[in-house]
């Protein structure tokens, strides 16, 4: 295997100019995703047969559930990356991922108790894909938190890459808890392997909005560690030269 691209990667440098080619075309692509996959979802596909029109809120709530889970999961393994090789821009990106995580945890929540009121008849319950998603809120939340108490830049590194990798025990149980446990939370209607449970009239928009979001998500991303890596390679020629250039 060709290591070369992988090393170029982890240089700041490189992954700015990088991204910064990269960024335009994945913003043009996520707007053109979420404005058909929503307005499509929420405007045109028919009413559920059993939720009526309550159940729109899919095209916000699965998204952002999705992404919770796939931001969690890139930045635990971002983070065992800057913890073993000590690579900088690791650190940096998990720094930059844990707010933009915590965004989407926190829309699944408040979508998921605006869906759950009609479906259910109340705003929340204590069963388990609920609760499980709630404490990867608090990681998020601590990640953050974590960051900011040590003054040591490296001292925090290690600390969020710590708790990060040992909150992946919780993905496992917020994905497979409604088949381990009983609860008010639907199974998946959307499958990798296998037919999914949902109309094609409604899967082909929500498909799109998830593939919108997931765009949206890199763009931010993007946007966030390329100003990351100004602030902390400010002091480099190759920083100064391009501020200079600038302005």
């Amino acid at each position: 295997m060709n290591w070369t691209f992988f090393h170029r990667m982890a240089s700041p440098k490189w992954f700015y100019d990088f991204s910064g080619r990269l960024l335009p075309w994945v913003g043009m692509l996520a707007l053109g995703c979420v404005v058909i996959g929503l307005t499509w979802g929420l405007l045109f596909t028919p009413p559920d047969y059993l939720q009526g029109n309550s159940y729109r809120i899919i095209f916000l709530h699965v998204p952002a559930a999705s992404l919770a889970l796939t931001i969690y999961s890139g930045l635990a393994v971002t983070a065992a990356i800057g913890f073993i090789w000590k690579i900088k821009l690791a650190d940096m990106a998990v720094s930059c991922l844990a707010p933009i995580g915590a965004s989407f945890c926190a829309l699944a929540l408040i979508t998921g108790a605006i869906w759950g009121k009609p479906t259910w008849g109340t705003w929340w319950v204590w069963d388990a894909r609920l609760t499980s998603v709630l404490i990867l809120q608090f990681l998020y939340f601590g990640l953050i938190a974590l960051r900011e108490a040590f003054d040591s830049r490296e001292t925090a590194a290690r600390a969020c890459a710590i708790l990060a990798m040992v909150g992946l025990v919780n993905l496992p149980i917020i994905k497979f808890s409604v088949e381990w446990w009983n609860t008010l939370h639907q199974g998946a209607t959307i499958r990798v392997a296998g037919e999914s449970s949902m109309a094609m009239e409604m899967l082909i928009p929500l498909l799109t909005s998830i593939a919108g979001f997931y765009l949206f998500t890199l763009f931010v991303f993007l946007l966030r560690i390329r100003a990351e890596i100004l602030n902390r390679e400010q002091n480099t020629a190759w920083v100064r030269g391009l501020l200079g250039a600038n302005f």
